[in-house]
C-alpha cells in the first residue's frame, strides 16, 4: 500500500508540472507587462497587426499611435514601422502604418518601413537590417502590454538593444479578451523560449505569429 501511495503522489506531481510551468509563464508575461523604459531611443520598432485595406485595426492604431506619442515628446528620432501585406490585400501593414502617422504631422524622413514580414520574430528579424543600416542603436519596442515579454526576447536574441514600450491602454478590455490574449501569448512565448535553440523561426515564419 505504501508503494501504491507513494506512486500516486509522484503521478500527481507529474500531472502538476505542466500546469505549474504554464502558471510560470503566465506569471513572467503579465509582471512585464507593466515594465516600460523611460530613457531616449534611437527609434520607436512599430510591431505589425492587422491592417483593413488603407486602415489599421484598432490594435495596430493603438501602437501607431504609442509611436507618434513617443516620437512628439522627443523620446525617439525615428519610426520603424513593420508588417507585410495579409492575404488578399493590397497594402502592407507598414505602408498603412506610415500614411497614418505622415497624416498626424510625422515628417516623411523620420519613418522608415518593413514589409515583407508577417510574425513577431519576421518584424524583428527584418527591421534588424534597417536598424544595422541607420546605426539606429538603442529601439523601444511598441506593441500590447501582453506582447512585451515575447517579443522583448526576441529582440535581444537577435542582438538588438531592445526596451518595452508598452501601449498605454489595450484593445483587449474584457477580461474574456485579455484572458485569450494571454493564453495565446504563454504559448507563443512556451514555443519560442523551448523551442529557439533548435528551430529556425525564418523558415516557419508563416506558421507563427
Amino acid at each position: 500500500m505504501k508503494g501504491r501511495r507513494r506512486w500516486l503522489r509522484l503521478l500527481c506531481l507529474l500531472c502538476l508540472l505542466p500546469l505549474l510551468l504554464v502558471l510560470w509563464l503566465m506569471t513572467r508575461i503579465v509582471v512585464f507587462a507593466d515594465n516600460h523604459d523611460d530613457d531616449p531611443a534611437d527609434a520607436a520598432l512599430v510591431l505589425g497587426a492587422a491592417a483593413w485595406y488603407t486602415r489599421p485595426s484598432p490594435v495596430f492604431e493603438e501602437r501607431i499611435r504609442h509611436a507618434i506619442t513617443l516620437y512628439r515628446a522627443g523620446r525617439v528620432r525615428m519610426i520603424v514601422f513593420t508588417g507585410g501585406r495579409g492575404r488578399g490585400d493590397t497594402r502592407s501593414e507598414a505602408s498603412v502604418a506610415k500614411n497614418y502617422a505622415l497624416r498626424q504631422g510625422v515628417p516623411d524622413a523620420a519613418i522608415l518601413t518593413e514589409s515583407e514580414s508577417h510574425s513577431t520574430w519576421g518584424n524583428l528579424s527584418k527591421a534588424k537590417i534597417l536598424l544595422d543600416r541607420y546605426a539606429l542603436r538603442r529601439v523601444l519596442v511598441v506593441s500590447d502590454p501582453l506582447h512585451m515579454r515575447r517579443a522583448i526576447t526576441m529582440a535581444r536574441d537577435l542582438g538588438i538593444d531592445a526596451w518595452p514600450a508598452p501601449t498605454p491602454t489595450s484593445r483587449f478590455q474584457s477580461l474574456g479578451a485579455q484572458f485569450e490574449l494571454l493564453l495565446r501569448e504563454t504559448y507563443n512565448y512556451a514555443r519560442y523560449k523551448f523551442g529557439r535553440h533548435f528551430i529556425d523561426f525564418d523558415e516557419i515564419e508563416d506558421g507563427w505569429s
